[in-house]
């Protein structure tokens, strides 16, 4: 009888098994890993929106607080001059309003001059993307939203808790 070389099916079934096996234990950490990410980076980017739109207050006091995201940063692949409605004070891919996962927003109300401005940033896709809304407003303060349900207003913003 000759020896034969080589795996038999049962041995590569269990080397299969036992791969899944560990995909199955690593992949949801490498998600929940992701959306910590997504949230730091959403905190860091609301935080740049805030120095933003003290800057511009200050560079241009008779329009106030950013009437738009996009006023505070410039147009995309272009090269940017500072003026009210490209303020060029935040990089173009937070300005065009999406990064890492999320969807952001900033606005300046009352005036003119605008006396206010709201800050928010939503997960893309709750649960995928982010867990949790983050919003701010003229105080500067980061607020956190459990939900991740959208903070459109100063009032909505102003119950939440810090972080």
């Amino acid at each position: 009888m000759r020896k034969q070389k080589g795996f038999s099916l049962i041995e590569l079934l269990i080397v299969v098994a036992i791969i899944l096996i560990i995909a199955a234990i690593a992949i949801p950490n490498l998600l929940r890993a992701r959306m910590a990410a997504n949230e730091s980076s959403a905190v860091g980017s609301i935080r740049t929106i805030n120095t933003g739109e003290v800057t511009f207050q200050t560079t241009y006091p008779t329009t106030g607080f950013s009437p738009t995201l996009l006023a505070l940063g410039g147009a995309a692949n272009a090269a940017c001059t500072p003026s009210v409605t490209t303020a060029c004070l935040i990089d173009n891919v937070l300005s065009a309003g999406t990064k890492s996962g999320y969807t952001f927003i900033a606005t300046g109300t009352g005036g003119p001059p605008a006396v206010s401005y709201i800050a928010a940033g939503t997960p893309v896709t709750v649960n995928q993307t982010g867990i949790r809304s983050f919003c701010s407003y003229e105080d500067a303060v980061v607020r956190v939203q459990p939900a991740g349900t959208a903070v459109a207003t100063v009032a909505a913003c102003q119950l939440l808790s810090s972080i």
